[in-house]
Formats: C-alpha cells, structure tokens, sequence
C-alpha cells in the first residue's frame, strides 16, 4: 500500500466523518440559535434550557437523516473493504 493510496483513505474518511456529523450539528445549531433569541428576547438567562430542545432535534434529525447516513457508512465501508483487501491479500 503506498502512502498516496493511505492519504487518500484518511481524506476519504474525514470526508465521510464530517457528512456523517453534518446533519446532528446543523441541527443543534439552528435550535441553539432559536433557543438564544428566545432567551435575549424574555431575558431569561439559564443556561440549562436548551439542552431539551437540542436534544429532541437531534432526535428528529437522526430520524429524518439515519437511512441515509446508514447508507453512507455502508457504501463507505464497502468501498474501503474492496479497495484494502486485494491490495493486502496480494491479489
């Protein structure tokens, strides 16, 4: 296995790590967003209320989202599985 073929796996894989982590963050990020101007507007300041609604959009984006990532963690390690094997079997 030659570096090239090495860089090109871990490019691969920081690729597929950030699609994979993509949908729960933005989710995170627009309820943390909403849940801040709710917090500026009522000038409620506790630190603790946003963590429900996080946590229940994150649920509904894993929800909405999981067929897919599960798709692209299968196609990616299929791909990886393919391409690793022949080159250390020797074939």
């Amino acid at each position: 296995m030659t570096p090239d073929t090495v860089i090109d796996i871990a490019r691969d894989a920081l690729f597929v790590t950030i699609l994979l982590a993509a949908p729960l963050l933005l989710a995170a990020l627009a309820t943390g967003l909403l849940v801040g101007l709710f917090q500026a507007a009522t000038q409620i300041n506790e630190q603790t209320l946003s963590f429900i609604p996080k946590l229940l959009a994150m649920v509904l984006a894993l929800l909405a989202s999981g067929s897919w990532l599960l798709s692209l963690i299968l196609d990616y390690t299929h791909a990886l599985i393919t391409e690793i094997v022949p080159r250390v079997v020797g074939g």
